[in-house]
């Protein structure tokens, strides 16, 4: 069986499990992180369903003063377009919150990435929704790169990866804040 059709059906497994066990949370755990807290300029994401949720942390980075870039899908890949908190500048389309303005290529002053996932390895390889966007986009941002996840979405067991897999520098849960090595 290729890594291609091991990672489908792991992630047909543990969607089903996330919906099995769903409890909200916030991840305000990241916003007390030196790479956070030092941070001028993040991309997060606008979480939905049962993924872990960023609203709370996306509104505390404004409240801090940090600029926000948000994702917005462009065929297959990432436009970041920078959000300032107004609603009005977002568009809703199938469950996914688009920001609505000019796409930036400028990332010199992004310093971290705040990325989605289904479950993140020992290593910090993640399996995320299955389109490569945020595989694609981590070979060209910069920065500190975390992916959040529920409690029980880290694990020990090495997740099956492909050669664009991109490892993140850290993983959080509602409660804990974990590094890789590397």
């Amino acid at each position: 069986m290729n890594q291609n059709t091991v990672k489908k059906e792991l992630r047909t497994r543990l969607r089903r499990e996330r919906s099995q066990k769903f409890i909200p949370s916030n991840f305000n755990v990241i916003l007390k992180s030196p790479e956070i807290a030092s941070a001028t300029t993040i991309a997060s994401y606008f979480s939905y369903g049962d993924e872990p949720s960023t609203d709370e942390i996306n509104q505390a980075f404004l409240k801090a003063g940090k600029k926000l870039l948000l994702p917005r899908v462009n065929s297959l890949t990432l436009d970041w377009v920078y959000w300032d908190g107004d609603m009005k500048k977002i568009k809703v389309t199938k469950n996914l919150a688009e920001p609505i303005g000019p796409a930036t290529e400028d990332f010199s002053e992004l310093s971290a990435v705040v990325v989605p996932a289904l479950h993140i390895d020992k290593d910090g390889y993640r399996l995320g929704q299955g389109g490569g966007f945020y595989d694609r986009a981590l070979t060209y941002l910069p920065g500190w790169k975390i992916g959040l996840v529920h409690t029980g979405e880290l694990t020990g067991m090495t997740l099956p990866r492909e050669t664009h897999d991109m490892p993140l520098d850290a993983a959080a849960t509602p409660s804990i804040v974990v590094r890789f090595k590397r």
